[in-house]
């Protein structure tokens, strides 16, 4: 799929991106069950606020990746809770790709807010 394959169907102003560090555990409270806190989804430690997508709250069929670093379950096109890790070095090339083309999907929809501090999957 070409990179255009990714845009929004409407578009879409994002802010520049910010490299803050965000610790896991503030990462994890931001998992969409509290209107305190922001609707965050990590893709190799780089976070996207998605808070305006209903599919990451608490309800959506996406609210697995809430709150984590998903990056592996999102390279095995998994909803299962226990692969919503941030460990995907290990995965085959397909998967590494599928990987990178939901960075690339989530670049093009979602505002970049930090960095998972100290992420060693980057």
């Amino acid at each position: 799929m070409s990179a255009k394959g990714f845009e929004p169907k409407t578009p879409v102003n994002l802010a520049p991106p910010k490299h803050d560090p965000i610790s896991v555990e503030h990462l994890s409270k931001c998992d969409g069950s509290s209107s305190s806190y922001p609707t965050l989804v990590a893709i190799k430690g780089t976070i996207f606020d998605v808070s305006g997508n209903k599919a990451y709250g608490p309800d959506g069929s996406y609210k697995v990746f809430a709150g984590k670093d998903a990056s592996r379950a999102l390279a095995k096109s998994s909803l299962k809770p226990e692969e919503c890790v941030p460990e995907w070095q290990d995965l085959p090339e397909k998967e590494k790709t599928v990987l990178n083309e939901w960075y690339t999907f989530f670049s093009k929809r979602y505002n970049i807010v930090g960095m998972v501090a100290e992420a060693a999957n980057l």
